[in-house]
């Protein structure tokens, strides 16, 4: 069929930019979009239906998660294409790549009444990278050339930083199908656009005064974001922090792996006095990355007023998260850090990189005795630091661990979800993609912190901070990384608000959930504001009996119950090892768990007082 010979042609474009992975929901205005990646041989086996567009979408932000590459979404006209939005405005958030095709009436049939027809241009508003519409009438040349051209920016426009969603809106006029015994091709003649991402380096005489600007600085404190593993970056990181003496301050969503990282900042700052606080203020703070988890470390920031604050990102909006932002440094956070690692020196050559400055070497792997450089060009000593203070950052962090050892080794706690989630977390296999759902679940998480050395990558929904796509999230990273453990830990508000993301046909053996079911949003006793209201219990809590049974049954999940420690520690094993995907789900008492998190956090301010 000529008329949506173009139409195809888009599966053709996508392939040729190495797309892999197309998620789709049913219906009938999009059949042409789906029978164009349906038939084409790159998507055998990689295009997948989800009926549920909410569920869809955040299944296909899982797999550009788990894959780093842009992921296709296909939908019908109508609201179909409104129920992408949670998903792609985290997308926006969370910088992911997400292709969104959303078929449409004809332009002249728009606001006519007719059935499933809504104002889809610009569906997403602020919320998408950019908005494409795909020409309704392609059998002029121009209009062919129009159409794969728009396919190639909308691509390109997905992965350039900061990468994000992008939509394109297809208006589809019928006949929608190919005849019985049509064939239809893909034309090997499509254009096809690449756009090359530079690897932006800063220049020497910004390298010169960021130089001179961190040496006059006094006390610099590196804060990470959220941000997904990158060894590049935290070798360089390691260095940077080494060389310089410099505190690295990271959530457990800044995936910094082996950083010698502070991480325990939900603890202390939540302990100490305002002048013990005023020891950790930075004069020049550092920040890369997205959103923090850590309240009390933005307040913390917010308040500490830091004279410098530079943030690095290569391009995009820069957010004034601490109200102290003074600097955009226009480059990759590896890059900075590379740069800035090794000393300046007069005669040091600046493209040498610490390793080689610090490394013993004569150039024949026997060792030698090349001493690094001073900041004022001297041989045999590491640049010294500002004046200590009382309390640094490490010694919070280190008093922090060993509270939190001694506080969880009392005896007779009663049945909880925050000693619960600690078991949980130190069960979890090598390996492992984490995903946190919202709530306490990526809180407690990260008050607690990861068991070392397991090479534990985290996942969590902070673009926007919403319950609704966590479990799809994680299916999509189990279907895109089938040989990976992948572990979702999420509290039961979350988990059956999103319960259609396990409605579909495709077998995830490596998923685990691990639900904590206390029966409602158990949230909102733990923090001040709504537990201090008498509408607590009806209007915010909002009590629930459901259990994961039921839902296991229907989709065939692995399904283990446990109400004490002991039916916990029997179970974490079995549960983790044996073979398909499988839901623990961990029954609490609601105001149980209030009662202790009220316990843990007075023996914070007695610990740090």
């Amino acid at each position: 069929m000529k008329s949506i010979q173009a139409v195809f042609n888009i599966a053709e474009i996508c392939a040729r930019h190495g797309i892999t992975d197309v998620i789709l929901s049913p219906g009938s205005r999009s059949a042409p979009l789906t029978l164009a990646f349906a038939r084409h041989p790159a998507y055998r086996g990689r295009l997948r239906v989800v009926p549920d567009e909410r569920a869809a979408a955040f299944i296909g932000l899982g797999v550009a998660q788990a894959t780093r590459r842009p992921v296709v979404l296909v939908c019908t006209s109508g609201t179909a294409g409104l129920n992408y939005a949670p998903a792609v405005a985290e997308a926006f958030f969370q910088q992911i790549p997400l292709l969104v095709l959303t078929a449409d009436r004809p332009p002249e049939w728009i606001d006519q009444l007719d059935g499933q027809t809504i104002r889809q241009r610009d569906l997403y508003g602020a919320h998408a990278k950019g908005t494409f519409d795909f020409p309704a009438d392609t059998s002029h040349a121009d209009a062919k050339w129009h159409g794969e051209r728009i396919i190639n920016e909308a691509i390109n426009l997905t992965q350039t930083f900061p990468a994000g969603p992008v939509q394109v809106n297809v208006p589809l006029r019928e006949p929608f199908y190919p005849k019985p015994g049509e064939e239809m091709g893909y034309e090997a003649g499509v254009k096809i656009i690449h756009d090359d991402h530079s690897n932006t380096i800063l220049p020497p005489a910004e390298i010169l005064d960021l130089r001179r600007q961190l040496r006059e600085a006094g006390r610099v404190l590196v804060v990470a974001g959220q941000q997904a593993e990158n060894p590049t970056l935290t070798a360089a990181l390691y260095e940077f922090a080494e060389a310089r003496r410099v505190p690295v301050v990271a959530d457990t969503i800044a995936n910094l792996g082996d950083v010698p990282a502070v991480r325990r900042q939900d603890i202390f700052l939540a302990g100490l006095s305002k002048e013990q606080k005023a020891d950790l203020r930075p004069d020049l703070l550092i920040t890369f990355g997205q959103s923090l988890i850590s309240k009390a470390l933005k307040l913390f920031l917010r308040e500490a007023a830091p004279a410098q604050h530079w943030h690095l990102q290569p391009a995009g909006e820069v957010a004034d998260t601490f109200r102290s932002l003074t600097r955009i440094v226009r480059v990759q956070p590896a890059v900075f850090f590379q740069q800035l690692a090794v000393f300046d020196t007069k005669d040091y050559n600046r493209n040498v990189t610490l390793k080689a400055v610090l490394k013993t070497d004569d150039g024949n792997g026997s060792g030698g005795s090349n001493p690094p450089f001073s900041a004022t060009g001297e041989a045999g000593s590491i640049p010294s630091g500002p004046t200590e203070p009382t309390l640094t950052w490490q010694q919070a962090d280190a008093t922090a661990a060993q509270f939190l050892g001694s506080f969880f080794a009392a005896k007779n706690q009663p049945f909880n979800e925050f000693v619960a989630m600690r078991q949980a977390l130190a069960a979890l296999p090598d390996g492992a993609a984490l995903h946190l759902a919202n709530s306490m679940a990526v809180r407690y998480a990260n008050i607690l912190g990861l068991p070392a050395g397991r090479q534990i990558d985290v996942f969590a929904n902070r673009g926007t901070s919403g319950i609704d796509g966590c479990n799809s999230t994680a299916v999509g990273a189990a279907l895109a990384q089938p040989t990976r453990p992948v572990v979702l830990l999420t509290g039961d508000v979350a988990f059956f608000y999103d319960r259609n993301a396990f409605w579909h046909n495709y077998p995830t053996p490596n998923l685990r959930v691990v639900l904590f079911n206390n029966h409602g949003g158990g949230i909102f006793r733990l923090i001040d504001g709504p537990r201090q209201q008498p509408e607590l219990d009806e209007f915010f809590e909002t009590t629930q009996a459901l259990t994961a049974e039921n839902l296991c049954r229907d989709f065939k999940l692995r399904y283990l119950p446990v109400a004490s420690f002991d039916e916990l520690a029997a179970a974490l094993p079995v549960f983790f090892a044996s073979a398909g995907a499988a839901v623990l789900e961990i029954f609490t008492d609601s105001k149980t768990n209030a009662a202790f998190f009220e316990e843990y956090r007075t023996a914070v301010k007695q610990a740090f007082s």
